[in-house]
């Protein structure tokens, strides 16, 4: 399901915030309590089909979100996270905003490697850039 009928007000959410733009609701698979999402209302699925202002109107909202979990829930730290491409769950850009706590449980699982860490990779995504 895509999350275009929440923009669209045909599914039910536990809305935080709302502008022209963005849209914040909790997530309904938390990691831990107070786990929300940060979404663009317009449909796209990788960050770089969605315009600047629109991102930086959503890293704005992340700040403002950060300050409010860190004093409501005490928390360690928090992770932003966000899949693109085909790890995108439902095929439309969000960030993920979540509390975290010592031995919370959640880690990251690396593939078996080995992977190059040269001047070689770096310069490929330089070359890139320019």
């Amino acid at each position: 399901m895509c999350i275009c009928k929440i923009i669209k007000k045909e599914k039910e959410c536990y809305l935080i915030y709302e502008s022209d733009t963005i849209m914040s609701f909790l997530d309904v698979d938390p990691i831990n309590e107070g786990h929300l999402l940060i979404i663009p209302k317009i449909h796209q699925s990788s960050i770089d089909k969605i315009p600047l202002f629109i991102l930086n109107d959503m890293i704005e909202l992340s700040q403002k979100i950060v300050s409010a979990l860190t004093q409501i829930y005490k928390l360690d730290g928090y992770s932003i996270m966000q899949n693109g491409g085909d790890f995108c769950e439902f095929g439309h850009f969000h960030l993920h905003i979540f509390p975290r706590y010592q031995d919370d449980g959640f880690g990251w699982t690396y593939p078996q490697g080995p992977f190059e860490y040269s001047m070689n990779v770096a310069n490929k995504i330089i070359n890139y850039l320019k």
